[in-house]
């Protein structure tokens, strides 16, 4: 097991070598000057390449046309935006921001908390009401039940998310009143964070009334981003289920005179889970990445609202940065994933 996991995390390196250098290449191609995006049009070229130079927009991205002569290669090299990147990747700085001028890693550290909280209680009411509801309709497999379950879940996958945010903001909060429309506390709360996830942050501190206020801010933005994995979820359970209650073993279960319970909670639901925490593995992932349009909508300062803006604005290090910082956490999930399965499943050794 120990050989596997050392062997499992080294091959992260390549990947998020990979990674690295794809993202430098494509923000690279962004049509748009950072320095004209900063200074506007009507900057003078004096000013421009000022600008440019401070933020090293002038050197070459590995090297210029005389840096193919053998003897200017590796000098151009060392200088290239491209080794100044990987430098600071190598060191663990992410750059400072372009219009900012904050550096990113603490941009990082106070943005990821809200997205993978926001993450979190997406993922939980997925699970909660995904799997039950697979495994319900698999025992129930032809009837109306089954019917009904699937046409949901298809609903669940067909609806945008950004349509289904406004619907939630306008039954529960503009309507009834019930939750609140945006951010992620109400601006009468006073809490000083310690995680930065706020309901924790309020046991910790004992201030119950801030972690129920950063819950009832949860609730709208989970919901709509847990949509979509609750549908994959209740689909793979509900597949999965099928292939294993068809199995010998579970014959052989009922057979004996074991309750149903038993029989599917016991024998079947456990060799069922296998690739349902795949599938879960994977949308959590996907989630802490692409909640662009539901942070948008509820205004949650998360990651994926901001690389999108600095999208628009050619923020370079910001989108480097977040990119990279996603792309870790999701191989990273993906790793937990595959070293779970032994203990899901003692049958399953490593070797």
């Amino acid at each position: 097991m120990t050989a596997f996991v050392v062997r499992r995390l080294a091959g992260l390196v390549p990947v998020l070598f990979g990674v690295s250098l794809l993202i430098f290449f494509i923000t690279r191609i962004i049509p748009g000057d950072p320095a004209i995006a900063m200074l506007g049009e009507r900057g003078s070229e004096q000013t421009l390449e000022r600008l440019r130079e401070e933020l090293g927009l002038n050197r070459p991205l590995f090297f210029d046309a005389t840096g193919f002569r053998t003897s200017g290669r590796l000098v151009q090299l060392f200088d290239s935006q491209y080794f100044a990147y990987m430098k600071g990747l190598v060191r663990g700085d992410l750059g400072r921001s372009v219009f900012t001028r904050v550096d990113v890693s603490e941009s990082l550290r106070k943005r990821f908390p809200a997205t993978f909280e926001l993450t979190l209680v997406a993922m939980f009411f997925a699970m909660v009401l995904g799997i039950p509801a697979g495994v319900w309709a698999a025992l129930r497999r032809g009837t109306i039940v089954d019917t009904s379950v699937m046409l949901l879940a298809l609903s669940g996958v067909s609806f945008p998310v950004f349509w289904l945010a406004i619907m939630l903001i306008y039954l529960f909060a503009v309507t009834l009143g019930w939750l609140p429309p945006s951010g992620r506390l109400d601006v009468s709360t006073q809490l000083q964070p310690l995680t930065g996830l706020y309901v924790l942050d309020g046991v910790l501190r004992g201030q119950w009334a801030a972690s129920w206020d950063a819950i009832k801010h949860l609730i709208l933005p989970g919901i709509a981003l847990g949509t979509i994995p609750l549908a994959i979820v209740v689909r793979m359970t509900r597949s999965s289920m099928l292939e294993v209650l068809g199995q010998d073993y579970v014959r052989t279960a009922r057979a004996k005179g074991l309750e149903e319970r038993s029989v599917v909670n016991k024998h079947a639901l456990r060799n069922a889970l296998l690739p349902v925490v795949t599938v879960v593995g994977l949308s959590f992932g996907t989630l802490l990445s692409g909640a662009v349009l539901t942070e948008t909508v509820f205004s949650w300062p998360g990651i994926g609202r901001w690389v999108f803006d600095a999208i628009a604005a050619r923020d370079y290090p910001i989108i480097q940065g977040g990119v990279i910082f996603v792309a870790l956490i999701f191989v990273l999930v993906n790793a937990l994933v595959d070293f779970s399965y032994a203990l899901i499943d003692p049958r399953i050794q490593y070797g």
